[in-house]
């Protein structure tokens, strides 16, 4: 990404999109080929990336939580503990 060129907001990124453009930063960084000012443009924009990125897993994680309790079956009356102790 030149100077010029404006990354796409995270948000218009699809989850492939963020982590493909995750995966360019880190490879950048690790070459050492940027200038100071570039590899802390480039850094500030994966960690941002990484945020949305752990952002979305966690939301993904959670409906699947919900919808494997819908899957999962109620415990019957007769197992159901309904005593007041």
């Amino acid at each position: 990404m030149t100077e010029a060129e404006e990354p796409r907001p995270i948000e218009d990124l699809t989850f492939r999109e963020a982590m493909a453009e995750l995966d360019g930063i880190v490879g950048v960084l690790e070459s050492n080929t940027l200038e100071l000012e570039d590899s802390l443009r480039s850094y500030e924009r994966g960690v941002a990336l990484l945020a949305a990125l752990q952002t979305r897993l966690s939301e993904a994680q959670q409906k699947v939580d919900v919808l494997m309790g819908e899957l999962a079956p109620g415990p019957d009356d007769e197992k159901r503990d309904t005593s007041l102790s």
